[in-house]
């Protein structure tokens, strides 16, 4: 494929579709001028963006080929570290060769590594980048994710706040250092979420309102945590979650119906929700329906595959 699309067009297996408007007149062009990196790049852009990825890698390695420019890389990238990250890391070392300071490179080939599970892998890039710009906001919140999977909410926590420090603006990272304090019973989740629901003037987020649901349903007040999970779905009727973290409050309180009827809501919303199914099937086990309880968790473990606490529940069930 690769060969046909940087070579000979007409025996590309592409060929149809490069002959056809928009790209035709390009493939003109590139017939005239085979050296042309700009062409190839700009013709790629195209087939990308009209979801051709695979003639669009091709033309982004071509392009590659005749010139090391970062914009080339960087696009042979994103196709890569997403379709294919084992290629992806051979393409990011060899263009780090040429590029060995692009900054957006590295953190591709950690991102590739992540794609990979070689965690140690992307922290050592992680590390080698922030060594060199300690402030790097990117780089931190990459290497948080990291930190995420080796199970270090120290490191988390430092990270977020960290990162929080340099962009206090940046929501992502406003809403992730929230999360993580509801989530380790941290008082904290209050006082900055107060902060975000005063910037949000136009009543836009839902989120802060579902992390002070959190925070108060994992310290033990079930009442607060239920009123701020209504209060998100106020905000956000869609918002799956929070039926499912309310129901969950109600069932610590024994509350069995309410409890299926928020689990019921969020299956309605979206009956292809896995966690739905589970919690539902929870509440029919408590209630001693069995069956209906079996066939809801095999539903969840059908829906998701990695659900293997809902398979072990079903099989549990005589």
């Amino acid at each position: 494929m690769l060969t046909g699309c940087n070579g000979n067009e007409d025996s590309s297996p592409f060929a149809e579709v490069l002959a056809q408007p928009p790209y035709s007149l390009l493939t003109d062009s590139i017939k005239k001028e085979p050296k042309r990196d700009e062409l190839y790049f700009r013709r790629a852009v195209l087939l990308n963006k009209n979801n051709f990825p695979e003639p669009a890698l091709a033309d982004f390695k071509k392009a590659w080929s005749i010139r090391q420019d970062e914009s080339y890389a960087i696009a042979v990238s994103n196709i890569l570290v997403d379709k294919k990250p084992d290629e992806a890391v051979t393409f990011l070392k060899e263009a780090l060769n040429a590029l060995p300071k692009s900054l957006f490179l590295r953190l591709s080939l950690a991102r590739a590594y992540n794609a990979l599970d070689k965690t140690d892998d992307a922290l050592g890039v992680c590390n080698a980048i922030l060594l060199e710009q300690p402030d790097q906001v990117n780089t931190l919140m990459l290497q948080t994710e990291l930190f995420q999977k080796k199970g270090d909410s120290t490191a988390v926590l430092k990270n977020l706040e960290k990162s929080y420090s340099l962009a206090p603006l940046n929501l992502e990272v406003a809403f992730k250092l929230a999360y993580q304090y509801a989530e380790t019973k941290n008082s904290k989740a209050i006082s900055l979420t107060d902060t975000l629901i005063m910037r949000d003037s136009l009543h836009l987020h839902a989120d802060p309102y579902y992390v002070r649901g959190l925070y108060y349903s994992n310290t033990g007040d079930k009442e607060k945590a239920i009123h701020f999970f209504d209060e998100t779905i106020k905000k956000d009727y869609n918002y799956l979650n929070a039926y499912i973290e309310k129901g969950k409050a109600l069932l610590d309180q024994q509350k069995l119906t309410p409890a299926y009827k928020a689990f019921g809501l969020a299956n309605t919303i979206d009956p292809a929700f896995a966690d739905a199914w589970f919690w539902m099937a929870k509440c029919q086990e408590l209630m001693d329906l069995k069956d209906e309880a079996k066939l809801n968790y095999e539903k969840a473990y059908s829906l998701d595959k990695t659900f293997t606490e809902a398979k072990e529940a079903a099989d549990q069930i005589k």
